[in-house]
């Protein structure tokens, strides 16, 4: 059994510093909405307060994907069709995630203004 470490410090509404004994991360957002910063990983998470049902992803690894896809489609001009729609479904698969992201957000809005 691991000892764990970890302390989370409200820096002002919607931004908190969290601790831990591997090292530091900055967290913006509310409950149901945030984007989770640390060293050179980004993480965004999406979810309904209450309910236990959330989405988290980490967010950097999408813009190495996306310009790596860009330096293959320079390479392979002659591409099958196959690639063209798996290119497509991964921008679907990214439109989708902010899409959700927005829609937590706005919900989380939402129920924090009705308080």
């Amino acid at each position: 059994m691991g000892l764990r470490l970890q302390k989370r410090i409200t820096l002002f509404k919607g931004l908190t510093l969290n601790l831990s004994k591997t090292g530091a991360s900055v967290s913006i957002g509310t409950r149901g909405a945030r984007l989770n910063i640390r060293g050179d990983k980004v993480t965004g998470s999406v979810g309904l307060p209450g309910t236990g049902l959330s989405y988290r992803q980490r967010l950097d690894n999408l813009i190495n994907t996306e310009q790596a896809q860009q330096i293959e489609q320079i390479q392979d001009l002659h591409t099958p069709s196959d690639s063209v729609s798996e290119q497509q479904d991964k921008e679907l698969t990214w439109k989708l995630l902010a899409l959700l992201f927005f829609i937590g957000f706005a919900v989380v809005t939402a129920l924090y203004i009705s308080k």
